[in-house]
């Protein structure tokens, strides 16, 4: 199992809400926040196509394709995903063309989820957050299994959600059972 983190923040209330969701699975596991991923060149009618692009964006995608199952953990960001993750998967078209890389094939057999944490109502106001994620994820031909919406303002109130505490616990046997 492979989770993307895309909080800026260290174990703020998205992260604690993925790690009771995978508490005693063996997970690998990379914070966006902490590489260096540029924003997409789009290059894609360019003459030569795209281009290289030294950051770090090449070696997550890689560590990414390697898992059958993936976590995309984000806090909910003025109603859509982090900067670092959309960043991230913006990047998704360059590696679309990369005939080495195979992205297409792998994404087919990957079951994608997504944890969102926000303040704002965030049940209601994350939903179309979901949908884009939805799309996302049948774009490239991999299953949406499922997501975990919480609602936090302060540092540490996610333990305070009670419904979305038993449903974290509910999807982490899920996944037990999976692995």
């Amino acid at each position: 199992m492979f989770i993307i983190h895309g909080s800026s923040r260290e174990n703020g209330n998205t992260e604690q809400l993925t790690k009771m969701i995978t508490e005693g699975i063996s997970v690998s596991e990379v914070q966006l926040r902490t590489k260096n991923i540029r924003p997409i060149n789009d290059q894609r009618h360019a003459e030569l196509g795209f281009q290289p692009v030294d950051d770090d964006y090449e070696q997550i995608s890689k560590e990414m394709l390697e898992h059958d199952t993936i976590i995309f953990s984000t806090p909910l960001y003025w109603y859509g995903m982090s900067g670092h993750m959309k960043n991230f998967i913006d990047r998704w078209s360059q590696s679309l063309r990369d005939k080495e890389l195979h992205f297409a094939k792998k994404m087919k057999t990957k079951k994608m989820y997504v944890v969102i944490v926000g303040g704002d109502n965030p049940s209601l106001k994350a939903l179309p957050l979901i949908l884009q994620f939805k799309h996302i994820f049948e774009f490239v031909g991999a299953s949406f299994e499922g997501y975990i919406i919480g609602k936090a303002n302060s540092p540490g109130d996610i333990r305070l959600d009670s419904n979305t505490i038993q449903q974290a616990n509910a999807l982490n046997l899920k996944l037990k059972n999976e692995n």
